[in-house]
């Protein structure tokens, strides 16, 4: 069975880099800098059959069996936008255009014929690539979650990633909401560790797509029931009930329900550094009670870019920007930090109730 995909899977690369990829780049003359135009077929085919899951397996599921039920889905259309922006035209060109070329500029991708990596430092990995690629994946969720969690905790970065909490309507599109500039932050910081890790673009790739379909999934809006196994499962990986939790609006009541389940594939991260919520009690909504973030729910794709770019220059040009903890944001688009503000005399002690939601 897996010759027969794999067989399949090979002569599908073959085609489109023969008759899609190879004329493309050669009419724009990018082919030296594009590189190897079967990694780009492979490209796009992982993002055809990511969308093929999203659209045909995880959305007919949140018919069936919604966590929440919407009298529309009218805050989820700028989300299916993002996300098909991003794995048909952004993502492949970012991956391609920009990500290959540095790599081969710092000795990696296709053009090394040296191991390097895990594999120079232990070369056992080179007769065991499936256990390499197991240790690729667990350090690159582990560098996730502790990027994930610094994008929550410096102001500036959480002005531009609370775009992606701000969503009302979780669904299986919301992964890819997200601003650009912030992706492409991302982007590097993973990319930077996956070439020290001397991982392959089509390893790299399969990293990605195996790490974005679990993340389609754990944003789906599922209730899934599967008692004592979905507890099990829950707790080798990512669900929609655990990720749930994360983006859940902040209960000012219950401040322990606050900075949880920061893991994107591997919730063992939080069971290992404090920051797992597990519960049994009904779903609360997402979203955020800042009500400037807040506000990214009634604007179009091109707005929400630009206000959050503007959150991010209020953040990142001022003292209080760099300056770690929860804020919400004032005037000007300046963060404005829960500590000073339950400081403040006239807060009487108390926590303002425009705080924002992780």
């Amino acid at each position: 069975m897996m010759d027969f995909f794999s067989q399949h899977w090979t002569l599908a690369i073959d085609w489109v880099s023969l008759h899609v990829v190879t004329p493309v780049v050669n009419a724009l003359n990018i082919a030296e800098a594009a590189g190897d135009p079967r990694e780009i077929a492979a490209g796009i085919l992982i993002a055809l059959l990511q969308l093929f899951l999203i659209g045909g397996v995880m959305r007919p599921l949140e018919s069936l069996l919604p966590a929440e039920r919407w009298a529309d889905r009218r805050h989820t259309t700028v989300d299916r936008n993002y996300t098909l922006l991003m794995l048909l035209g952004l993502f492949p060109l970012f991956s391609f255009l920009i990500l290959m070329p540095i790599a081969h500029m710092l000795g990696g991708g296709p053009a090394t014929k040296e191991a390097s990596g895990l594999k120079a430092w232990l070369p056992w990995f080179e007769d065991h690539p499936y256990m390499l690629f197991a240790v690729y994946y667990v350090i690159y969720d582990l560098t996730y979650y502790w990027m994930h969690r610094a994008q929550h905790v410096i102001p500036w970065w959480w002005a531009m990633h609370s775009m992606h909490h701000s969503q009302r309507q979780m669904s299986c599109w919301s992964n890819d909401r997200s601003n650009y500039l912030d992706g492409m932050l991302q982007s590097f910081v993973l990319a930077t560790v996956g070439l020290a890790m001397g991982v392959e673009p089509s390893e790299f790739a399969m990293l990605g797509l195996l790490s974005e379909l679990v993340q389609n999934f754990s944003h789906a809006n599922v209730a899934l029931r599967l008692g004592w196994v979905g507890k099990i499962g829950e707790r080798l990986f990512v669900g929609p009930r655990f990720h749930r939790n994360h983006h859940m609006l902040r209960d000012a009541e219950r401040p322990e329900r606050h900075n949880c389940n920061f893991g994107q594939v591997l919730p063992w991260w939080d069971q290992l550094f404090g920051s797992a919520l597990y519960h049994d009690e009904e779903l609360r909504p997402t979203g955020v009670s800042d009500p400037e973030v807040d506000a990214d729910n009634e604007r179009g794709l091109i707005a929400m870019q630009w206000y959050t770019l503007r959150r991010f220059w209020g953040a990142v040009t001022c003292r209080a920007g760099w300056r770690m903890g929860d804020v919400s944001f004032g005037p000007g688009y300046r963060p404005v930090h829960d500590s000073d503000e339950a400081a403040a005399p006239d807060a009487g002690g108390a926590k303002s109730g425009h705080k924002i939601s992780f």
